[in-house]
C-alpha cells in the first residue's frame, strides 16, 4: 500500500561523486567526432528542452537526486507540481529543477551518468563546439529526411537549424536511434518513421519562476549563445565554482539547510509510463492519478 513518508530515501550520488571534475583541474577537451556523439541522443530535442538539457548536465551531482524526486511525484502536474517543487525546498540548481516536469529526461540522464558527465564537461569548456555539433548532427537528419516539420514541431532551416515546438506549452520528448536518423537510410526504409513524437509534457505559466515562457528558454545560434530564463548563461569550466545564473524568483536554500518534511505521497511510475516516455509513444502525456492525503 502506499503512504505518505517523512523519511527520504538515501540519495544515489556516490557513484557519480567520482566522475564529478575537481575545481582545479584543467578543461576536458573533446574532438569533434567525440562531441558529435555526445549530443547525438539529445540533438533532434526542440531547441527549449535541449539548452536545459545541456545546462543541467554541468551540474551532475544533482541529477540523481532530482531523477528520483521527480519519478516519485511523476502524478502532480501544473499548478500542483510547481507547488511542491518550492514546498519541498529541493536544493538543487535551478537549472536541473527545470526538468523536474520530465521525469523520462531526468531517468535518461540519470541512467548514464557518464554520458551526462561528459556532455555538461563539455558544454562548460566548449559550449560553441557542442553547438556546432548540433548543428551538424541536425543537417544529417535534415539531409536524409528524417527532420522535418510536423503536427508537433516546426523545422526552421538555414542558416541554422531550429526545432521549436509548434505550441509552445506542450514539448515533445522526442524518440529516435542515432544509428538510424544520422544515416542514409536503406532502401526501403519509410523515413517518416524514424523519429516518434508521440510523447511529451504540458508546460505552462505554472513554470516561468524557472523559466518556461515563450522565448525565455533558447539558442542564438549564430552567436553561440544560450539563454535561460531570458538571461544569457555564463556558466564556464573557468567560473562554474561560483557562477549563479539568475533565477530571482526561486529561493536556494542555504547550504546545509534542514528541508521541509516530505508532504506529498511518493508514487513511482508504473513500467507502462516508463516505457511510453523511453519509446517516444502514446500517450502523449505523463499519466497521474489525483493526489491522495
Amino acid at each position: 500500500m502506499l503512504r505518505r513518508t517523512i523519511i527520504r530515501a538515501a540519495l544515489p550520488v556516490l557513484a557519480v561523486v567520482a566522475a564529478i571534475p575537481s575545481f582545479g583541474q584543467a578543461p576536458p577537451m573533446f574532438a569533434p567526432g567525440q562531441l558529435d556523439s555526445l549530443v547525438a541522443r539529445i540533438a533532434l530535442y526542440p531547441d527549449p528542452l535541449l539548452a536545459q538539457i545541456l545546462a543541467a548536465a554541468t551540474y551532475p551531482g544533482d541529477i540523481p537526486a532530482a531523477a528520483q524526486w521527480a519519478d516519485q511525484h511523476h502524478y502532480l502536474t501544473g499548478q500542483a507540481l510547481a507547488n511542491a517543487i518550492t514546498q519541498d525546498q529541493v536544493p538543487w540548481d535551478p537549472s536541473v529543477q527545470a526538468l523536474l516536469p520530465f521525469p523520462s529526461v531526468l531517468d535518461m540522464m540519470n541512467s548514464d551518468m557518464n554520458w551526462t558527465t561528459n556532455l555538461g564537461n563539455a558544454f562548460l569548456a566548449q559550449q560553441q563546439d557542442v553547438m556546432d555539433a548540433v548543428q551538424r548532427q541536425r543537417a544529417l537528419a535534415s539531409r536524409y529526411g528524417y527532420l522535418r516539420t510536423n503536427g508537433q514541431i516546426m523545422v526552421g532551416a538555414g542558416p541554422y537549424i531550429t526545432i521549436m515546438p509548434v505550441n509552445p506549452a506542450f514539448v515533445v520528448v522526442p524518440y529516435y536511434d542515432p544509428a538510424v536518423v544520422f544515416l542514409a537510410p536503406r532502401p526501403g526504409f519509410q523515413v517518416a518513421l524514424g523519429i516518434r513524437f508521440g510523447f511529451g509534457v504540458t508546460i505552462g505559466g505554472f513554470f516561468g519562476p524557472w523559466g518556461w515562457g515563450p522565448g525565455a528558454i533558447r539558442f542564438d545560434w549564430g552567436a553561440h549563445a544560450v539563454f535561460l530564463n531570458n538571461e544569457r548563461w555564463g556558466r564556464t569550466w573557468v567560473n562554474r565554482a561560483t557562477y549563479v545564473h539568475p533565477y530571482p524568483a526561486i529561493h536556494r536554500p542555504a547550504p546545509g539547510m534542514a528541508r521541509a518534511v516530505e508532504g506529498h505521497q511518493l508514487e513511482a511510475r508504473s513500467p507502462a509510463e516508463r516505457n511510453a516516455a523511453k519509446q517516444g509513444q502514446k500517450p502523449p502525456r505523463e499519466t497521474h492519478k489525483p493526489e491522495r492525503r
